[in-house]
């Protein structure tokens, strides 16, 4: 089982049994904001159970996954994610950066800051600040606590779909189901993946890192090819969407790099 099916069973595993008390807790639950973009969230869980559950599907993706043993790739990983974690708003968390030997380009963050980095992804960063841009959106994704309000939704979906199906009969629930995977989920996870790319382009900038190299980062990818399915059918925003968005947010990305460079 890979790494990502790992975190995918823990959060389903919540989810199954955090249903009966759901509805108690949406009603009582507040709105959290997202760092730098200020969006509204709704959380249903406290920041330390879900560092709790990010730390034991870490622990057990590292005890399935191999663990590079590559000096110098680690050695760029763990210096890179100092650097970031400390401009987090974050710097108390327990980080935790781990390179897996894994000829997929990608990386994962879990909640409380457990990241991970796969040696695929050294092809298409090819220099620290495209390593950078890649860290910088897992250490984002941690801070705005984008698993727990993907818990949340799902729970929010879970309970929805069975009411209906109560209701209207199993046939009727399993098109909401649909309906709600195609109108909600996919929708959410594509704005939680714009907003990690913005959270992290500051982040990188404010770090020390050039974010223009960020749109260097996502030009490899799109010229690393490969099939993909219809954006409107994915988690990721398309990489011609993401170097719009990141051409958009630059000027404000910019003024902070330049500001931190004057500094040091």
């Amino acid at each position: 089982m890979g790494a990502l099916a790992v975190a995918r069973l823990a959060i389903g595993s919540w989810i199954s049994r955090a249903a009966p008390a759901a509805a108690v807790v949406a009603l009582i639950a507040g709105c959290e904001s997202a760092p730098v973009t200020g969006r509204n969230q709704l959380i249903l869980l406290p920041e330390s159970q879900d560092a709790s559950m990010g730390l034991q599907a870490y622990q057990q993706i590292r005890q399935e996954e191999k663990i590079s043993q590559d000096a110098e790739l680690n050695r760029r990983v763990q210096e890179i994610g100092r650097q970031i974690a400390a401009v987090s708003g974050q710097p108390d968390w327990d980080w935790q950066f781990t390179v897996f030997d894994n000829p997929e380009p990608n990386a994962f963050a879990l909640p409380g800051g457990k990241v991970g980095v796969y040696t695929g992804l050294f092809k298409v960063a090819r220099n620290d600040a495209q390593l950078a841009t890649v860290m910088a959106h897992e250490v984002a994704h941690a801070i705005a606590r984008h698993g727990a309000e993907r818990m949340s939704q799902g729970l929010l979906t879970q309970l929805g779909t069975a009411a209906l199906g109560v209701a209207a009969g199993p046939a009727y629930a399993d098109l909401a189901a649909q309906a709600a995977t195609l109108g909600v989920i996919l929708p959410y996870s594509r704005t939680q993946e714009s907003e990690a790319d913005e959270i992290g382009l500051m982040l990188m900038a404010e770090a020390r890192y050039d974010p223009r190299e960020a749109i260097k980062l996502w030009q490899n990818f799109e010229a690393l090819g490969g099939q993909r399915p219809p954006e409107f059918l994915s988690t990721h925003p398309a990489e011609g969407t993401r170097i719009e968005r990141l051409q958009a947010l630059m000027p404000e990305a910019m003024e902070i790099y330049e500001r931190r460079q004057a500094q040091s």
